[in-house]
């Protein structure tokens, strides 16, 4: 079961970071100085990362029995920035003690 939520951690850990890097240095990037390629090497990154924190976070809740309105919150802060790591710091590093 540890695997389950170490692995939800890092893909969470991973999309949260590729989510502000877009945010904050792409997109300034793009519409600042009109240099497009690091937005689409970023953003289809972040795209990857965050279908498998989909998955991850399906598996996660299956193996640690995570009720339907904490996977929407999980949800919701991914699409939120700084919102996973306010979630790992709230919701899942009480399940590690």
């Amino acid at each position: 079961m540890n695997n389950s939520l170490t692995r939800f951690k890092w893909v969470a850990f991973l999309e949260g970071t590729s989510f502000l890097i877009l945010l904050f240095i792409c997109m300034p990037l793009k519409y600042g100085m009109d240099i497009l390629w690091p937005n689409k090497i970023i953003g289809m990154a972040h795209g990857v990362l965050t279908v498998l924190y989909v998955f991850s976070l399906i598996d996660f809740s299956i193996n640690y029995r995570v009720g339907f309105l904490r996977v929407v919150q999980f949800f919701i802060a991914s699409l939120l920035p700084f919102g996973t790591f306010y979630a790992e710091k709230k919701w899942l590093r009480p399940l590690e003690a």
